[in-house]
């Protein structure tokens, strides 16, 4: 039962975030808002440039995400937030977290991740040195 639930968040998952479902702004309330002062304190400390966090439940989906500056943008704001902070990859970065983030809900965890942005002289670093 537990693979079959599994899928089911990460069709909930990918409904919400692929087909540009809704959130649950309750859920949100009930499960990621006590939490934000941690991500707040956990950003800082990883020195990450944004942090956002996603929780199902019942069906229903929820997400937060803390900026650069700070502010915090919730469910379809984050959504939206998201797709401006990776225009060219924010689909094939939620392909790539979606069956990490099913797994950590269906164990019972709220999923969240830090993510530092690379500057235009790092990427081109990261280019030179792969062609070594």
């Amino acid at each position: 039962m537990r693979k079959s639930r599994r899928k089911q968040i990460e069709k909930n998952l990918r409904k919400t975030f692929l087909e540009n479902g809704p959130f649950a702004l309750a859920l949100f309330e009930y499960e990621l808002q006590e939490h934000i002062a941690e991500y707040l304190q956990s950003k800082q400390a990883d020195h990450d440039n944004y942090l956002f966090a996603v929780t199902e439940h019942s069906n229903d989906v929820a997400m937060v995400l803390i900026d650069e500056r700070g502010a915090i943008h919730i469910n379809e704001d984050a959504r939206a937030m998201l797709k401006e902070l990776w225009p060219k990859v924010y689909r094939s970065n939620m392909e790539l977290f979606l069956p990490d983030m099913a797994r950590d809900m269906d164990a019972g965890y709220i999923w969240w991740t830090g993510v530092k942005v690379a500057t235009e002289a790092q990427i081109r670093k990261l280019k030179k040195e792969d062609n070594l």
